[in-house]
């Protein structure tokens, strides 16, 4: 299906999957690239960004791949922002202020299109005026680190009014239903993430995974700002039983992550999500989940994930 999102991208669906730390890497990426959708890596990884972006551009395959940054964090990884510039078709910021100086940053870089996820209308337009392509705006029902307070039907509405770029919404889409309904409401895409977690090229923990695919509704799930460590003041969304597992624990260090040559200790509350490099009590930390995950049934491949979510649409 075209809308001004796929035309502007220059993908073939208009789906974008989110980027999410220590889950979203090359493979992950490169298969919803491939499959004809806007694949997105995050800057944060074990592995160096560099060579990430290069293993899911091969596996893209002539389609289309992003990275998502952090904007409190990536004056100290400008490098990283502007090889993504360079490299890939999308460069996304999240979380502060839309910063005309870092867009223009990204158009001096590279050729990437730049845009700003936000959670309210007002945010929508200073992205617009900072020089942004695109638009992401995230409803108060999205998995992860949530920036507004807006349900998603109605931040559509009002950002839709508010500006003239195309606009992503994002926030507890996991079904085909949900997708055509977004698109049918004016949205140029449609952002997915919680689904792409379980997908078998995500890098969550399979541990992760089972507890998204046993998760029955929305009402599972609880906007907090529990796992703060390392994120504080940060409300995000996470499962409910992630919460009450690390509340009842006593430990100060609840599992072991990183690569074998660089392990590190995971704090009790730390925002870091499970990946598989992950080892010790997984159901204990922060089990990023939208409200949309009793939508997530079964582990797709990302490929088979792309065309099921799309599949509702004209």
């Amino acid at each position: 299906m075209e809308t001004s999102f796929t035309r502007l991208v220059g993908c073939r669906h208009p789906l974008q999957q989110a980027a999410m730390g220590g889950v979203a890497g090359p493979e992950l990426a490169g298969a919803v690239g491939g499959a004809g959708a806007l694949g997105m890596l995050c800057e944060f990884d074990v592995e160096a960004p560099s060579d990430r972006m290069q293993r899911a551009l091969r596996l893209a395959d002539g389609g289309c791949v992003g990275m998502g940054f952090f904007g409190q964090f990536v004056d100290h990884d400008l490098e990283s922002f502007e090889a993504a510039a360079a490299k890939l078709h999308v460069v996304e910021v999240f979380w502060t202020v839309p910063d005309p100086l870092l867009v223009a940053r990204a158009r001096q870089a590279g050729n990437a299109l730049a845009a700003w996820q936000v959670g309210s209308a007002a945010m929508a337009v200073a992205a617009e005026d900072a020089g942004c392509d695109f638009v992401i705006a995230q409803g108060i029902e999205a998995g992860g680190h949530v920036r507004g307070s807006t349900p998603r039907e109605q931040l559509l509405d009002e950002v839709l009014g508010a500006v003239s770029i195309p606009v992503v919404i994002a926030g507890g889409i996991a079904t085909p239903a949900d997708v055509a309904a977004m698109i049918s409401a004016g949205a140029a895409g449609v952002r997915v993430g919680t689904a792409f977690v379980a997908t078998h090229e995500s890098d969550a923990h399979p541990s992760y995974v089972d507890a998204l695919l046993a998760a029955r509704s929305g009402d599972e799930t609880v906007l907090t700002q529990r796992f703060s460590v390392g994120w504080p003041d940060a409300p995000h969304r996470v499962l409910r039983s992630a919460v009450t597992t690390a509340e009842a624990l006593e430990d100060d260090v609840v599992a072991e992550a990183g690569p074998a040559d660089a392990r590190h200790s995971v704090p009790r509350f730390s925002a870091l999500p499970p990946s598989r490099h992950t080892r010790g009590r997984i159901e204990a930390m922060a089990l990023y989940a939208g409200t949309g995950v009793g939508g997530v049934t079964s582990r797709y491949g990302a490929a088979d994930l792309t065309a099921y979510l799309v599949s509702e649409l004209d």
